[in-house]
């Protein structure tokens, strides 16, 4: 059976990462979608929420399973019996720093964690969780960007309301 991981903050969830997520799904027979808890970041939505909003965002596919994280991936993996870690790839600007982490990653397992790389479907090669929440912050149209239900928690988490989004 291939297994793989797919980490990441989530913070929040993009079609881009649904994307990622879509298409990972068809390659592994399960996919494990694990949220990081970096106490670095200072994130809009807590992990329970990210959790959550990806197990909704993912119901439609039996094989996935959404889980989370603390510490090192490598350790993770190890825990848990992973080999492979899915990343998506944006644009070449990703491509160093995801190369990088790989290589970490990889020594860090004594070789035994290895990446694939999936290059987002061009729709949503310009999304980012950080423009999104930027444009949201200001009441912005974030419908293209993530589904409704997270639209409106992050609407919610910045005290937006409908009429403000309306005028805006």
């Amino acid at each position: 059976m291939k297994r793989a991981v797919y980490p990441g903050s989530f913070d929040p969830m993009t079609y881009g990462h649904l994307d990622i997520i879509n298409r990972a799904a068809e390659i592994f027979d399960v996919l494990i979608v694990s949220v990081l808890n970096n106490n670095q970041k200072t994130p809009l939505f807590s992990v329970e929420e990210r959790v959550k909003i990806l197990k909704e965002a993912t119901k439609h596919l039996p094989n996935v399973q959404v889980d989370s994280f603390s510490g090192l991936l490598t350790n993770y993996a190890a825990v848990n019996d992973l080999h492979v870690a899915v990343r998506g790839l944006r644009a070449i600007t990703d491509f160093e720093y995801e190369l990088q982490l790989a290589q970490t990653n990889r020594m860090l397992s004594g070789g035994k964690l290895d990446t694939v790389f999936l290059t987002t479907s061009l729709e949503y090669a310009y999304l980012s969780s950080s423009s999104v929440k930027e444009i949201a912050s200001f009441g912005g149209d974030i419908s293209k960007a993530v589904p409704d239900f997270v639209g409106e928690m992050m609407f919610e988490k910045y005290r937006i309301g409908q009429l403000d989004r309306q005028t805006r």
